[in-house]
């Protein structure tokens, strides 16, 4: 899961500089202006390995509180 958390957190911050995309695309989705294909691809491409890492962490909470009842 390791590399899992490396690719989210590499995704979510990248390019690092001026401003990362992802933060850019949610500002332009707020304000709607999120409106070109290869704006809203990458949204998807820099957002999907962060909601399979929540899902990820979700599923493992679910197994260990199954396990311990």
């Amino acid at each position: 899961m390791l590399w899992l958390v490396g690719i989210a957190l590499y995704l979510a911050g990248a390019p690092f500089v001026p401003e990362p995309h992802l933060t850019e695309k949610w500002r332009m989705l707020l304000d709607g202006a999120l409106s070109k294909p290869i704006d809203i691809f990458d949204f998807f491409l820099h957002t999907v390995p962060m909601v399979v890492l929540a899902i990820r962490l979700w599923r493992d909470a679910q197994r260990r509180r199954q396990g311990k009842n």
